[in-house]
């Protein structure tokens, strides 16, 4: 227990003097405390810390929460995230409601697929330049994947490289301007009586909604607790994100799912915790070693990986050679070390 939270005055005045707090879990790269405020009402209170990194890292992180929070303000009833009650960016704090979570439920990725999609909804192209663009793969992703290939000694057809050029370009944001979370995963979730609600917008960007209604079929590429969802379960999550998705905005989703999740595929840095992207080549590492983040291997994330791709560009007009190579990375990994295991399912998702 700890009342020293960091309340500035001006808060205090607003919002009313603590009473109480608890520091709970949270990222190297925030703090994060419940609050008891004089009068009996609660509220959470979360600083952005520097995380290891530079002061202006931690003020865009903060600047980019906030800046998504109040876009994520317009939802009405039901709301898709905490309201923003308070901020003071001299000490990088935001005072937020606080929402009851429900818990546990094995049934929780429709109400998780409604909720994405309506935070997606949320903004448009008169919204350019209020959050960074997402950032997609690279033409150094397309090069690492193709060396990874190359050191499992298989064969790349020669339409692959065409193709992931061709795919880098289609995955530009430019002419998307959906509000992504930016990393929508287990623990970013609370499961309330109004509906699912999504914190941490530390990542939050415009895009294409598509690149995080990816993350059933892709494995959840940027979460410690990979998982696959498979059969009727992802049908009827997807459906609901496109139901709704049509509904808010009349129009169908654009773009193609199978680019979305052959993007997730090249990334190396989707391999491993945030801590560590950016800093080497990943998929370079495969072959030599298999490294964990939680409780799943990079060989085994990237099984997974390959095998969507592959079961998803068996009759694409883009990225058929793409789908082959895929499906022959599958295999070629579990010929090398068959006690790679398939991810767990969507009912192992931890709860907190």
């Amino acid at each position: 227990m700890s009342t020293r939270v960091p309340i500035s005055d001006e808060l205090r005045s607003a919002l009313g003097s603590p009473t109480e707090a608890t520091l709970l879990d949270s990222s190297p790269r925030s703090r994060v405390w419940r609050v008891e405020l004089r009068g009996g009402s609660r509220v959470i209170v979360k600083q952005i810390a520097d995380g290891g990194g530079t002061g202006p890292d931690g003020d865009a992180r903060y600047a980019r929460e906030v800046a998504a929070l109040r876009l994520a303000a317009r939802a009405t009833r039901p709301t898709v995230a905490p309201a923003l009650l308070g901020t003071d960016a001299a000490s990088r704090v935001m005072v937020l409601e606080h929402l009851d979570d429900l818990g546990a439920a094995d049934d929780w990725m429709p109400g998780y697929a409604e909720s994405l999609a309506r935070l997606h909804a949320l903004t448009g192209p008169a919204d350019t330049g209020t959050l960074p663009a997402w950032s997609g793969p690279t033409a150094a992703d397309a090069e690492s994947f193709l060396a990874l290939a190359k050191a499992l000694d298989v064969p790349v057809p020669p339409g692959v490289p065409n193709e992931l050029a061709a795919l880098i370009d289609r995955l530009d944001p430019a002419p998307h301007h959906a509000l992504l979370h930016g990393d929508p995963c287990p623990g970013n979730d609370l499961r309330t009586a109004a509906g699912v609600h999504f914190v941490d917008f530390e990542q939050a960007s415009l895009g294409n909604g598509l690149v995080e209604l990816a993350y059933f079929r892709i494995g959840f590429p940027t979460c410690w607790c990979a998982m696959s969802v498979t059969a009727a379960p992802l049908a009827e999550a997807e459906a609901v994100y496109r139901a709704t998705w049509r509904g808010l905005t009349g129009r169908d989703v654009a773009g193609d799912l199978a680019d979305a999740c052959a993007g997730w595929l090249i990334r190396g840095d989707a391999l491993v915790e945030r801590a560590h992207r950016e800093s080497v080549d990943h998929l370079a590492r495969v072959p030599a070693e298999d490294f964990e983040w939680g409780y799943v291997s990079a060989r085994e994330r990237l099984v997974h990986r390959l095998g969507v791709v592959a079961d998803l560009t068996r009759d694409h007009d883009h990225l058929h050679a793409l789908g082959h190579l895929s499906a022959a990375l599958a295999v070629r990994l579990l010929e090398r070390w068959p006690t790679l295991r398939a991810l767990p399912t969507q009912s192992t998702r931890p709860w907190y």
